[in-house]
């Protein structure tokens, strides 16, 4: 209970500061999260669903939900998207809800090197549930935020005049491929969006910080191929964020065999080391589902009880996954060392 508190306490805190993105440890499987230049990189629609549950030592400290749905059209060297997510903390105390548009658009420089570039735009909501909070004024050494009777404490913290706001936000990004090798930036609330429900002062409330991200990796064939043309392939990759005063390095490895997939990943943030991460999945025809675990690897695996670590679960739906469509892009000369992604 006392565990639960603090937790409650914190998120009250940091409701006017900094906020900061969540970020899947499955990227690939949320490939426009990490950069809307993505957009359109298979030659069919595709949705993807995504759950990420952080830290569920925690009850219910950090869940989020994500669905996205996108298509290339070929013809305009185009790709469409839209996204939409939900990230709740606290139990659902505090929520942020986006939804997002994507357009990416692909400039071919060579016979096998191409240029795309992303741009999203959408709205950012957030809403806060006042009467969940506890505040550290309302706790009692004994009985905790409620009196003997099981009423709560009284609290000396004002309500905001306002428990949910709306912004609109924009991003964009760059993603170039050839041969092996692909890498890309993204950045993300270019316009600053204010996204805070208090307002204390002007250096506390100059907006979502931008969110740059460069990710970098590249694809080998490992030889072998199964009934249905697949080959074998590894994928070493590299990602790195920065969002205000949080960052995050990611380096690790992403392998395909037919029809089972896996990978491994260290993440450290700029202080120190934060997460091992594995992952397996499974595909089968238009699906592919993948779950992954972080093992956590900074001093909070040393809170009582521990972190529980965190869990995500993807599911993808690829019509580009068809013989007819295979036939079409190497046809095409469709240039694909974004197995990973797909």
């Amino acid at each position: 209970m006392k565990k639960w508190l603090t937790v409650m306490i914190i998120l009250a805190g940091c409701v006017p500061v900094f906020s900061q993105d969540p970020v899947f440890s499955q990227f690939y499987a949320a490939p426009l999260h990490l950069n809307p230049a993505f957009a359109g990189v298979t030659n069919a629609p595709r949705i993807t669903l995504n759950y990420r549950n952080q830290y569920p030592g925690f009850p219910n400290a950090y869940i989020t939900y994500a669905a996205t749905y996108e298509q290339s059209i070929e013809a305009l060297n185009s790709g469409f998207g839209l996204m939409l997510s939900a990230d709740a903390a606290g139990d659902g105390i505090y929520k942020t809800n986006r939804v997002a548009a994507v357009y990416g658009y692909r400039l071919q420089a060579s016979d096998d090197f191409f240029i795309k570039f992303g741009v999203e735009a959408g709205l950012i909501q957030t809403v806060i549930d006042w009467n969940r909070l506890v505040f550290g004024d309302q706790l009692d050494p004994l009985t905790g935020a409620v009196d003997g009777s099981g009423n709560p404490n009284p609290s000396q913290e004002l309500q905001p005049e306002r428990l949910n706001n709306t912004v609109f936000d924009v991003s964009a990004g760059l993603l170039a491929y050839g041969g092996p090798f692909y890498g890309g930036v993204s950045v993300k609330h270019l316009n600053t969006p204010d996204e805070s429900l208090i307002k204390l002062n002007e250096n506390l409330n100059a907006g979502l910080p931008l969110r740059i991200t460069v990710h970098a990796g590249a694809e080998f064939n490992l030889g072998g191929r199964n009934n249905r043309g697949n080959t074998a392939f590894i994928s070493p990759n590299a990602m790195f964020i920065k969002q205000g005063p949080f960052g995050q390095f990611n380096v690790g490895a992403y392998a395909g065999f037919g029809q089972f997939f896996g990978g491994a990943w260290y993440r450290h943030t700029l202080s120190n080391p934060d997460a091992a991460i594995v992952m397996l999945g499974f595909r089968k025809g238009v699906l592919r589902i993948g779950y992954s675990y972080d093992l956590t690897l900074s001093p909070l695996a040393q809170a009582p009880g521990g972190t529980g670590g965190t869990h995500e679960v993807s599911l993808t739906i690829n019509f580009d996954d068809s013989r007819e469509l295979a036939r079409k892009k190497r046809a095409s000369r469709y240039n694909d060392c974004f197995k990973m992604f797909n």
